[in-house]
Protein backbone atom coordinates (compact mmCIF):
# COMPACT_ATOMS: atom_id res chain seq x y z
CA UNK A 1 0.00 0.00 0.00
CA UNK A 2 2.89 2.38 0.74
CA UNK A 3 4.25 1.76 -2.78
CA UNK A 4 0.89 2.77 -4.28
CA UNK A 5 0.96 5.98 -2.26
CA UNK A 6 4.46 6.83 -3.50
CA UNK A 7 3.41 6.22 -7.11
CA UNK A 8 0.40 8.46 -6.66
CA UNK A 9 2.72 11.15 -5.27
CA UNK A 10 4.75 10.97 -8.50
CA UNK A 11 1.58 11.26 -10.60
CA UNK A 12 0.19 14.11 -8.53
CA UNK A 13 3.37 16.08 -7.72
CA UNK A 14 5.54 15.27 -10.72
CA UNK A 15 8.79 13.37 -11.15
CA UNK A 16 11.84 13.56 -8.92
CA UNK A 17 14.91 15.34 -10.32
CA UNK A 18 18.18 14.65 -8.47
CA UNK A 19 20.01 17.84 -7.55
CA UNK A 20 23.18 18.82 -5.78
CA UNK A 21 24.36 21.97 -4.07
CA UNK A 22 27.56 23.56 -5.31
CA UNK A 23 29.42 26.84 -5.44
CA UNK A 24 29.74 29.81 -3.17
CA UNK A 25 27.09 31.09 -2.61
CA UNK A 26 25.42 27.69 -2.62
CA UNK A 27 23.29 27.01 -5.69
CA UNK A 28 21.16 23.94 -6.34
CA UNK A 29 21.81 22.40 -9.76
CA UNK A 30 20.65 19.17 -11.45
CA UNK A 31 22.95 16.18 -11.06
CA UNK A 32 24.41 14.52 -14.14
CA UNK A 33 23.45 10.88 -14.71
CA UNK A 34 26.97 9.84 -13.74
CA UNK A 35 26.47 11.37 -10.28
CA UNK A 36 23.18 9.56 -9.51
CA UNK A 37 23.27 7.32 -6.45
CA UNK A 38 21.00 4.33 -5.75
CA UNK A 39 18.44 6.50 -3.93
CA UNK A 40 18.26 8.89 -6.90
CA UNK A 41 17.79 6.02 -9.34
CA UNK A 42 15.02 4.44 -7.26
CA UNK A 43 13.19 7.77 -7.04
CA UNK A 44 13.51 8.29 -10.80
CA UNK A 45 12.23 4.76 -11.44
CA UNK A 46 8.99 5.67 -9.64
CA UNK A 47 8.10 8.00 -12.54
CA UNK A 48 8.78 5.24 -15.08
CA UNK A 49 6.70 2.78 -13.07
CA UNK A 50 3.81 5.24 -12.75
CA UNK A 51 3.97 6.01 -16.49
CA UNK A 52 3.89 2.28 -17.27
CA UNK A 53 0.81 1.76 -15.10
CA UNK A 54 -1.02 4.68 -16.74
CA UNK A 55 -0.08 3.66 -20.29
CA UNK A 56 -1.00 0.00 -19.78
CA UNK A 57 -4.47 1.00 -18.62
CA UNK A 58 -5.49 2.89 -21.78
CA UNK A 59 -6.41 2.04 -25.36
CA UNK A 60 -4.82 3.16 -28.64
CA UNK A 61 -6.98 6.28 -29.01
CA UNK A 62 -6.08 7.37 -25.51
CA UNK A 63 -2.41 6.61 -26.17
CA UNK A 64 -2.37 9.16 -29.00
CA UNK A 65 -3.34 11.81 -26.47
CA UNK A 66 -0.44 11.09 -24.13
CA UNK A 67 2.36 9.73 -26.34
CA UNK A 68 4.32 12.99 -26.26
CA UNK A 69 4.10 13.31 -22.46
CA UNK A 70 7.38 13.00 -20.58
CA UNK A 71 6.15 12.34 -17.04
CA UNK A 72 3.38 10.48 -15.27
CA UNK A 73 2.02 13.84 -14.11
CA UNK A 74 1.76 15.11 -17.71
CA UNK A 75 0.00 11.88 -18.73
CA UNK A 76 -2.48 12.22 -15.88
CA UNK A 77 -3.20 15.87 -16.67
CA UNK A 78 -3.67 15.12 -20.39
CA UNK A 79 -6.12 12.33 -19.58
CA UNK A 80 -8.02 14.57 -17.16
CA UNK A 81 -8.32 17.34 -19.75
CA UNK A 82 -9.49 14.99 -22.47
CA UNK A 83 -12.27 13.56 -20.31
CA UNK A 84 -13.71 16.77 -18.91
CA UNK A 85 -14.98 18.26 -22.20
CA UNK A 86 -18.53 19.00 -23.21
CA UNK A 87 -20.36 18.44 -26.49
CA UNK A 88 -21.24 21.42 -28.67
CA UNK A 89 -21.83 21.86 -32.41
CA UNK A 90 -21.10 18.83 -34.60
CA UNK A 91 -17.81 17.80 -33.03
CA UNK A 92 -17.24 17.12 -29.37
CA UNK A 93 -14.22 18.53 -27.58
CA UNK A 94 -13.10 14.94 -27.16
CA UNK A 95 -13.15 14.34 -30.94
CA UNK A 96 -11.42 17.63 -31.70
CA UNK A 97 -8.76 16.97 -29.08
CA UNK A 98 -8.16 13.45 -30.44
CA UNK A 99 -7.83 14.77 -33.98
CA UNK A 100 -5.50 17.59 -32.96
CA UNK A 101 -3.38 15.32 -30.79
CA UNK A 102 -2.92 12.90 -33.70
CA UNK A 103 -1.68 15.77 -35.86
CA UNK A 104 0.64 17.01 -33.12
CA UNK A 105 2.06 13.52 -32.62
CA UNK A 106 2.74 13.17 -36.33
CA UNK A 107 4.54 16.53 -36.32
CA UNK A 108 6.50 15.43 -33.25
CA UNK A 109 7.63 12.27 -35.06
CA UNK A 110 8.82 14.46 -37.93
CA UNK A 111 10.89 16.53 -35.52
CA UNK A 112 8.57 19.53 -35.24
CA UNK A 113 7.97 20.35 -31.60
CA UNK A 114 5.26 22.95 -31.10
CA UNK A 115 5.11 24.73 -27.72
CA UNK A 116 1.88 24.19 -25.78
CA UNK A 117 0.96 27.90 -25.69
CA UNK A 118 1.22 28.08 -29.49
CA UNK A 119 -1.08 25.04 -29.79
CA UNK A 120 -3.64 26.67 -27.51
CA UNK A 121 -3.57 29.87 -29.59
CA UNK A 122 -4.10 27.83 -32.76
CA UNK A 123 -7.04 25.97 -31.26
CA UNK A 124 -8.63 29.19 -30.06
CA UNK A 125 -8.24 30.78 -33.49
CA UNK A 126 -10.11 28.00 -35.33
CA UNK A 127 -13.09 27.55 -33.02
CA UNK A 128 -16.49 28.46 -34.40
CA UNK A 129 -18.51 31.49 -33.33
CA UNK A 130 -20.43 29.50 -30.73
CA UNK A 131 -17.19 29.25 -28.77
CA UNK A 132 -16.52 33.01 -28.85
CA UNK A 133 -17.46 33.69 -25.22
CA UNK A 134 -15.22 30.88 -23.97
CA UNK A 135 -12.33 31.98 -26.20
CA UNK A 136 -12.64 35.55 -24.92
CA UNK A 137 -12.71 34.36 -21.31
CA UNK A 138 -9.54 32.31 -21.82
CA UNK A 139 -7.73 35.12 -23.58
CA UNK A 140 -8.74 37.66 -20.95
CA UNK A 141 -7.58 35.31 -18.19
CA UNK A 142 -4.30 34.86 -20.09
CA UNK A 143 -4.55 31.18 -19.28
CA UNK A 144 -2.93 30.05 -22.51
Amino acid sequence: MAEDSKLWDVIYDGPFFPTKTSGDPAVTVPKTRKKFNDTDRKAIEKNFHAKKILVCGIGPDEYNKISACQSAKEIWEALQKSHEGTTQDDESIQDMYTRLTSIINELHLLGEIIPRNKLVKKILSVLTGSWESKVNAIIEAKDL
